[in-house]
């Protein structure tokens, strides 16, 4: 019985750690993989890399995305900027008068933004060792309406994806 007792005190301490888990100290790291863009003309895939670090400002942390393709490295410099961190709000600052914002829910980072008539939802989860990162884009020109029937039936209006890009990257190197 007090084995028992003593393997399930054990297991609760280990939940309690990972419940413990702080955005975004404890996920600080580089990050690398593929990523697989997919739209009606088929799949591309491109290296990826994904940089979460820390800044010598409070607060603010450094969120830096890299696409290589053929060769060619493209580097988004962003910073990741808490606004409320109790509440899991944060804004990313694109540094060049854009700010998204973005929302902390337990294991993920959400942003959801329009430009040039395109929505795009980001999608970040973290785990220890890695990462998942998801975007989706619809076009608001190719919007679809339905329902609006009666009182009970609102109308709803839908916005088909006409682009998904997905990438799993391996942490590769930890930020501390």
């Amino acid at each position: 019985m007090i084995k028992l007792l003593f393997l399930f005190l054990i297991s609760i301490n280990c939940f309690a750690q990972h419940a413990k888990k702080v955005f975004p100290e404890d996920y600080f790291g580089i990050y690398k993989g593929n990523l697989e863009i997919v739209n009606q003309n088929g799949i591309q895939t491109i290296e990826m890399e994904f940089h979460l670090v820390a800044n010598q400002e409070a607060g603010k942390y450094e969120y830096t995305i890299v696409y290589i393709a053929n060769g060619n490295l493209q580097e988004r410099k962003y910073n990741l900027i808490e606004k409320d961190k109790e509440k899991g709000e944060y804004v990313v600052d694109e540094n060049n008068g854009i700010f998204l914002n973005a929302q902390w829910f337990g294991n993920t980072l959400f942003s959801m933004f329009e430009v040039q008539g395109n929505i795009i939802t980001t999608t970040e989860r973290f785990y220890d060792d890695k990462m998942e990162f998801e975007i989706t884009f619809s076009s608001r020109k190719k919007e679809e309406k339905s329902g609006g029937t009666s009182d009970d039936i609102p109308e709803v209006i839908s916005y088909p994806i006409t682009v998904f890009q997905k990438a799993v990257l391996k942490k590769s190197q930890s930020e501390d």
